[in-house]
């Protein structure tokens, strides 16, 4: 994996609010997340689990950042899921306040990551979307900036309320490795719906 893209795996990766990764307990054993009963077995809808990271464990004891779980394609793109409830019951579905809010938060989050590794040029949406996959509905949207080596990299960032949790999705990719918007979504078509069943 070249410099650049290890950077932006690194920026993109990164949970918003979440403690540096040397604080935070890993593992690379799939597992069940128990608030939500959604299970992150080895390989998910074509992906590949890579590893997790759990934020409510010592040393990170932050329980309202949940768990997050990074899958990869057989494209090389990068899905991360992550489950968490910030200290409060999750209303269900992405059109009620606290997920507008937290989408809003987490967008803003995502910018500031952008322009902390180097990148210029952030493009979004003036508006987000909906997005459905299988029976789940998400607020949605793809946002993508130029790293400093002057190729493109795109995210699409979904979050709802399910079972009174946030379930953030993010999936990656980059121009330099042709990967393209199609892809990502056949990717989400298969991932998501075989995750939130």
């Amino acid at each position: 994996m070249s410099r650049t893209a290890a950077l932006l795996v690194a920026a993109l990766l990164s949970v918003a609010g979440a403690l540096p990764a040397a604080a935070q307990t890993q593992s690379t054993t799939p597992t069940a997340n128990a608030g939500t009963k959604l299970n992150f077995p080895a390989s998910l809808g074509g992906a590949t689990f890579e590893r997790s990271v759990n934020y409510a464990a010592a040393p990170a004891n932050n329980p309202g950042l949940g768990m997050a779980y990074f899958y990869s394609t057989p494209k090389r793109l990068t899905i991360s899921v992550q489950v968490f409830d910030l200290g409060r019951r999750v209303p269900a579905g992405s059109d009620n306040p606290a997920v507008t809010s937290q989408f809003n938060a987490e967008l803003s989050a995502a910018e500031q990551q952008f322009k902390y590794a180097g990148y210029t040029g952030f493009q979004k949406p003036s508006v987000p979307s909906s997005c459905a996959y299988g029976g789940v509905t998400f607020r949605c949207v793809t946002y993508s900036g130029v790293t400093q080596a002057n190729s493109r990299v795109y995210s699409k960032l979904l979050l709802t309320g399910f079972r009174e949790h946030f379930i953030k999705i993010r999936i990656d990719w980059a121009q330099s490795h042709q990967q393209t918007s199609a892809d990502a979504d056949a990717a989400l078509q298969a991932f998501v719906p075989a995750l939130m069943r």
